[in-house]
């Protein structure tokens, strides 16, 4: 790598008029400064939020979402409509902004470089907030929670949670979701498998390829309110809870400030409320 050149000093300034003029009249010269610095402050919000100002510059909000998200950004296969909590809350997010809506299709391998490669300004589809993606991401305050659980077929041996992490039991896990970490160092007799697209966890699961798969509660809904071979199973107790939230790329307090003043908002005036029951997803709802 070559040498940077050696910093040189600026040349010396000559006085400004003002600064030759201050000796004769100083009131004059601090009023100056006085309305200067005023002039400076009043100047400070408009640079502090780059993200807003380029949002509101642009007449939209883009918004990443992961279209396969049951409840929260679900496109559904037969009429290609999106729906779910974020979708609802998304478009109420643009509203109080006063611009359009843009969805950035992702997913949660991709989040972090969709943030950081700035393909959206946002990501709303109910994010778990875990330390790899905190080093990478600002996170709003939560506004829902979840635990891990199992979807098995009805007819499997599995029939508690204790029965999960045994010898020759295949446990599938979605590649790029929290609960591919957290059962990597939980299973220490069973077998984790991970599941990347095309395959699905539900086909893999029907197949008997895998014995059961290991999801959060809105994405268990998928299949318990659509196959009726499904069976969940519940921890006896807390496993490991995950607040949800959403993620912003990091260096813009004002617009993580501004992300976090929506989710106060929607959780005072009812619209957390309304679109979690419409979702399914009241008993996930963190409404302090």
């Amino acid at each position: 790598m070559p040498t940077p050149p050696a910093l040189r000093s600026p040349p010396a300034l000559e006085p400004s008029p003002v600064h030759r003029s201050a000796g004769a009249n100083p009131g004059r010269w601090l009023a100056g400064l006085a309305v200067l610095g005023a002039l400076l402050t009043a100047a400070v919000p408009a640079l502090a939020g780059a993200v807003q100002d380029r949002v509101q510059a642009s007449g939209a909000v883009r918004v990443c979402i992961w279209p396969d998200y049951y409840g929260v950004t679900f496109r559904n296969p037969r009429t290609q409509q999106l729906g779910g909590i974020d979708i609802d809350l998304s478009a109420d997010f643009a509203r109080d902004l006063g611009v359009k809506l843009q969805y950035v299709e992702s997913s949660f391998p991709k989040l972090i470089d969709d943030l950081l490669g700035d393909r959206c300004d946002i990501a709303m589809h109910a994010v778990g907030v875990l330390p790899a993606r905190a080093e990478k991401l600002k996170f709003s305050q939560p506004y829902l929670q979840s635990d891990i659980y199992g979807v098995t077929t009805r007819s499997a041996r599995l029939k508690t949670w204790d029965d999960i992490d045994k010898p020759g039991v295949q446990v599938a896990v979605q590649a790029g979701t929290f609960m591919e970490p957290v059962m990597a160092g939980a299973l220490k007799q069973a077998k984790m498998v991970i599941i990347k697209p095309p395959q699905t966890r539900e086909q893999e699961l029907e197949a008997g390829r895998v014995d059961v798969f290991m999801t959060d509660y809105p994405y268990s809904r998928r299949l318990l309110d659509n196959a009726d071979w499904a069976r969940l199973i519940a921890p006896p107790k807390p496993f490991f809870v995950v607040p949800y939230a959403y993620a912003v790329k990091p260096g813009d307090e004002a617009w993580l400030k501004r992300v976090d003043e929506f989710v106060a908002a929607i959780k005072r005036d009812g619209r957390l409320d309304a679109a979690a029951k419409r979702s399914g997803l009241a008993e996930i709802v963190v409404r302090k």
